[in-house]
This record gives structure tokens, sequence and C-alpha cells, in this order.
């Protein structure tokens, strides 16, 4: 029987962090973990970002695991349990996904058989509560199918109103508990729970989360950024775009950097290890459709 946790949250919440803090955490206590990672784009920047070090990322793209990809989650899933028997899994949805409906997807056959319990963990960018940003829709789905709230990024807004963010949530979300984090650092048995399978019975008998299906509207486009350009330039370039998210591997005058823009925060950060040639040079874009 293997656990099952899915991270979640809107675009630039801070999930990818999470999950590479859970893979470290998992390689400290010699647990072997397994990602699935399910990107809005094709580009594959989350999974280069993870890099697999002991264990087994597996990407899926081109769509959401909560619809469009749910028989590619079932099968590779059901490809992890056979090939990889990993002590855990991760499911790091795309920022427009709908956990509840991915956790669906877990009570089919074959899978329900040995999935010992799910957990969905939605993870919330701070600034963007505070700021007002994008709280409707999608956002306000997916913090509803919470069983765990964690208010990422807390250093990026000040200390005295965290207390009328979470109240913000809690208009939303009155029951989930929730925790704060800063970097997606978050410790594994708050996230991975002993009494889940009790969790996952009571799920069962009320029917979900009753969540309806509905995904908004949004698109995704690659921006190429010539090699050598003025780090201040590009800064202020995708300050003005905007998107509501973008991300990608690019070389600046500086050097390599990791460029990671939500809403009107826009920061470079350096890469410690190159990613895949392809990925240099292309940040991928996402905005409502308009």
């Amino acid at each position: 029987m293997i656990p099952i946790l899915i991270v979640s949250g809107f675009l630039g919440a801070g999930k990818t962090s999470l999950v590479r803090w859970l893979l470290a955490e998992a390689n400290r206590n010699g647990k072997r973990m397994a990602v699935i990672s399910n990107e809005f784009n094709a580009l594959g920047i989350d999974q280069a970002l993870l890099g697999a070090g002991g264990a087994a990322v597996v990407q899926l793209d081109g769509g959401c695991v909560c619809c469009q990809l749910s028989d590619d989650l079932v099968e590779t899933l059901e490809m992890l349990r056979k090939h990889v028997n990993p002590d855990q899994i991760i499911i790091e949805t795309s920022g427009v996904a709908l956990p509840g409906e991915t956790q669906v997807q877990l009570w089919r056959e074959p899978v329900q058989s040995w999935i010992s319990g799910d957990f969905a963990v939605v993870v919330v960018n701070a600034e963007q509560v505070l700021e007002e940003r994008d709280l409707e829709g999608t956002f306000e789905y997916q913090i509803t199918s919470a069983d765990l709230l964690v208010l990422n990024k807390v250093d990026l807004v000040p200390a005295d109103a965290l207390p009328a963010i979470e109240a913000r949530l809690r208009e939303i979300e009155p029951e989930a508990p929730m925790v704060r984090s800063l970097h997606g650092q978050v410790a594994a048995e708050v996230l991975f729970l002993p009494d889940l399978v009790q969790l996952r019975r009571q799920r069962r008998q009320g029917g979900g989360n009753a969540v309806p299906h509905i995904h908004e509207s949004f698109t995704s486009e690659i921006v190429a950024i010539e090699n050598g350009v003025n780090e201040a330039s590009l800064v202020a370039r995708f300050r003005s775009i905007g998107a509501l998210r973008a991300k990608g591997f690019v070389r600046t005058a500086a050097g390599l950097r990791l460029l990671q823009a939500v809403g009107g925060r826009v920061q470079l950060h350096d890469v410690a290890a190159p990613p895949d040639a392809a990925l240099l040079g292309s940040v991928v874009v996402i905005r409502r459709a308009e």
C-alpha cells in the first residue's frame, strides 16, 4: 500500500519548491519517493528543476491530470507501482488543475486497490492574497478542495498582514487546517499523516469534495530570450507583459539564471547545474485567455 500526496495551488504559489523540499527530506531519511509532475505547458521546466536525485520523476504535459490526462495519470501510477515500488508518491498538478478532481481519479481501478491514502495540499502565495490578485474561479476551487492549506512565501508580506491573509482564506475554506511556510519548507510528517486510510474512507463515503469541474481558460506561449541579455532590461520586460506566471532558464550577461515571474514580481535566481540545452533561452508565459 502506497500513500499519495497531491500538491496543488495556483500559478506561482511555490508547488515545485515544496516538492523539492520533500524530495530532499525523503533522501535524507532513506525513503523511496516518486513524483508525477504535470505542467500546463510542454517545455518540462519543473521536471528540470526537480532533478531526479534518487527519486523517479515522470512528466505529464499537454493537459491537466484532473481531466484530459486522467487516463495517463492512472497508467503512470500503475507503472510506478510495478517498476519503482516507492514508499510514497507525489502528484504535482499544474497551476490550473483542480485537486479534488485529481483525487477522484485515484478511486478508479486498478489503482484504488493499492493506494493507502490520498491527501490534497494546496499551496497559496501569501503575496497574491494580500494583493487580492486572481482570488476567484480556479483559485477558489483549489482552496475549497484542500485537505491542508500551506500559506507559502510569508517572507514577501509584512508579518502583521498574515492574520488578515489567513482570515481571507478562511472566508473561502473555513475548515481545512493551515500552516505557514517559507520556500515551501513543511515537515513531511504534517503531509504524510498516519491516519490517511480513515480520511480516504470518510471522503469516499461522503462522495468527495463537491467542487464543480469548471476549467477557466488560460493560454501559454514560449518567449525566446537571446543570450547575454541585460538582467535589468529582462526584469523590466517581464514586469510589463502582464502575465499571471512566467518561468524559464535564460543566459544573461551575468550568467545562467532561472527567471520566475508571478504577477508583478520578477526574480532571477542562480542555477547550480545547467538544464538540458533545449530549455535554455525559452520562457513559458501563462495568461488568462481573452
